[in-house]
């Protein structure tokens, strides 16, 4: 069945995280993602490992059902078929620093006299233009100075780093929406536009209660651990055999009742939510002393009715988890070419009742698409895509050249 986007073309010059995570989400709607790689790129280039039957996992992870050209992009003949691919599409997406599409002669002011109905997104670290956009950005770093390290931790404690790469994916992410959006208004103008997506501003747009807080108070937000700064009990807390999250206590004295602690119902520093928020200090060790007594399963049992709850799960239980399970959220996918196996991915998490995404297709390998492209696209014959590819400007995915790109991961 069809997907969403399913008759939308993308011509994708993303790398790293932030831009192919972005063009992932537009492919599982349905778009038609055309990658452009570089000739000559290994396995190691496209991503780190670990490898698979010498495939990268990272760039497995993020560029499942794509379509590989491997393309010499500095040549004039390489730009030619970049005008000639720009002709046929909807959208191009590009990760790289600001000015750096201009430099290869793809820039959107170029591209638009081509195409005029061109949606042209970038992603970049701190947008396109502004004091910052010419420099670098990795994730920690738009954690860093977008202000979420600096609420993440134990109090007390050093910055941490959020576990998942969220100033890339955020990044993609809002990409992808203006995407969606600037599509949505090409329907009624008949012109495409310019998309400017920052990682910065997509991490500051993720504060959101922090951001409102300082301004009403003058706060200036701290790291709390997994606590909420406004609601308590709301946390993870200790058990027998693991961890269990708290959240949404519905009945105070209920609770207490459930956890055995009848007493703290009865306590006044704590009968309501600002009295326990305000009275923490005091309230969390009690709390500890009451979940370590039990298993988190069974906690969980004895908490229903009383509280939301949920076991801190490790990313191994998610493979077994029977709701996740129903719901497909985890798909299974083959290795491409001629690799044998198969790895799970996270499936795209959104369901729709008459356009469903259907999230059955590898990441490719290096050119796998390459001539199919370059005749079905851009319109070449066979005889100019083989002489392409004689000049070494193109590169077609041969299986006998799999082993040569293949390797083991330099970062262990």
């Amino acid at each position: 069945m069809a997907g969403p986007l399913t008759g939308i073309r993308i011509l994708d010059f993303t790398w790293a995280l932030a831009g192919p995570f972005g063009s992932m989400i537009l492919t599982d709607l349905g778009a038609e993602v055309l990658k452009v790689e570089r000739v000559g790129e290994t396995e190691e280039e496209r991503g780190p490992g670990p490898f698979v039957e010498g495939f990268s996992t990272y760039f497995f992870s993020i560029n499942r059902g794509k379509q590989s050209i491997a393309l010499d992009l500095k040549s004039s003949q390489g730009r030619e078929v970049i005008y000639a691919l720009a002709r046929q599409v909807d959208v191009v997406v590009e990760n790289f620093k600001p000015g750096a599409m201009e430099r290869l002669g793809f820039g959107y002011e170029t591209l638009r006299q081509i195409n005029p109905r061109l949606v042209f997104a970038s992603c970049s670290g701190f947008g396109q233009w502004g004091p910052y956009a010419e420099r670098g950005a990795f994730d920690v770093i738009v954690q860093a100075l977008g202000g979420l390290m600096s609420i993440t931790g134990e109090p007390g404690g050093s910055p941490l780093r959020a576990g998942a790469s969220v100033g890339d994916i955020l990044g993609g992410t809002f990409m992808a929406v203006g995407v969606l959006a600037a599509l949505v208004e090409r329907s009624r103008s008949g012109l495409g536009q310019q998309v400017d997506a920052s990682m910065l501003e997509a991490q500051v747009a993720l504060l959101e209660n922090a951001v409102v807080r300082h301004s009403a108070t003058g706060e200036v937000p701290a790291p709390i651990g997994s606590r909420h700064p406004l609601l308590t009990p709301f946390q993870a807390f200790p058990t027998a055999d693991g961890h269990i999250v708290v959240a949404g206590v519905r009945d105070w004295a209920y609770f207490c009742v459930a956890l055995g602690r009848e007493d703290l119902a009865f306590d006044p520093r704590f009968q309501t939510n600002s009295l326990r928020t305000q009275h923490h200090a005091e309230l969390e060790p009690e709390l500890i002393k009451a979940f370590r007594t039990k298993s988190t399963a069974e906690w969980t049992t004895l908490l229903e009715g009383a509280a939301l709850n949920a076991p801190v799960n490790s990313v191994d239980k998610l493979f077994t988890d029977p709701h996740l399970t129903e719901r497909g959220a985890l798909v299974e996918l083959p290795l491409p070419g001629d690799r044998q196996g198969t790895l799970k991915v996270a499936n795209h998490p959104v369901k729709y009742s008459r356009t469903p995404t259907n999230v059955d297709r590898p990441a490719p390998e290096l050119g796998e698409q390459t001539a199919h492209i370059l005749r079905d696209v851009a319109g070449l014959s066979d005889e100019a895509i083989a002489q392409l590819e004689e000049q070494g400007i193109i590169e077609q995915f041969r299986p006998d050249r799999q082993q040569r790109r293949g390797g083991q991961s330099v970062f262990g």
